[in-house]
């Protein structure tokens, strides 16, 4: 049993480039689990729960002030507002479908004016994120994001709403492998010795990335999609 851990500990050591980039990177946990190419989508029992870094919330700076360029300037005017009061709020700003980046005064030129579904009207999406650490719960952190979305100054015609439901975030997944790959070990020690001395159980798949997915109102679940398969020891 011994030699088949040690040979699972190799092959998590031996994870892909694409997981060891995730070591840092804040990563929007939805609903459901994230779909990628070369993914095993059946999720496994066993995986570690944790609470998420951070709540997150869709919003949107929408205005239609009938002259283009004055109605560029509103909105772009209101985002420049909600980076100065983000800090003064508890709150904490951002954009990126998958991986996110802090929005920042900096690069408030990446955010895309877009077309809203009325004439004459333009928006800007972002999203706003409150910290979840200190196991604060979900609703406090949720109107924490509500206050900040009804603090921010309007400009002109100007104005910020949310959008849908909020979602999770958590920065570095794959800095939490080892813990997985510890539940992992130990469920399948336990297997094995259900199985009686005539059997094994040897772990395919660690080396595959972390995934994870929405465990509850503030956690989530991060797993290694592997497979335990029983054999006859030799």
């Amino acid at each position: 049993m011994k030699a088949y851990l040690a040979a699972a500990l190799a092959a998590i050591l031996a994870a892909p480039a694409f997981a060891q980039d995730l070591e840092s990177q804040e990563i929007v946990v939805t609903g459901s689990r994230v779909e990628q190419d070369d993914y095993v989508r059946d999720m496994p029992a066993v995986g570690l729960r944790r609470t998420a870094d951070f709540l997150v919330q869709t919003v949107t700076i929408r205005g239609d002030t009938r002259d283009p360029k004055q109605r560029a300037m509103e909105i772009r005017q209101m985002v420049q507002k909600a980076v100065q009061f983000a800090g003064q709020r508890g709150v904490e700003l951002a954009y990126g479908d998958y991986i996110l980046t802090p929005l920042t005064l900096s690069n408030l030129d990446e955010l895309d004016l877009k077309s809203d579904n009325r004439p004459d009207s333009q928006r800007i999406d972002f999203l706003v994120k409150a910290s979840l650490a200190g196991k604060e719960s979900a609703a406090v952190a949720q109107k924490r994001i509500e206050d900040f979305v009804e603090a921010v100054p309007e400009v002109g015609r100007a104005q910020m709403d949310e959008i849908g439901d909020a979602s999770l975030s958590i920065v570095g997944p794959d800095k939490y492998r080892l813990q997985i790959a510890d539940k992992v070990m130990e469920d399948a020690r336990a297997t094995a010795a259900k199985m009686g001395p005539g059997y094994a159980v040897t772990i395919e798949g660690l080396n595959m990335p972390v995934q994870w997915t929405r465990a509850g109102l503030s956690d989530v679940m991060l797993f290694v999609p592997y497979r335990l398969v029983i054999v006859p020891k030799p």
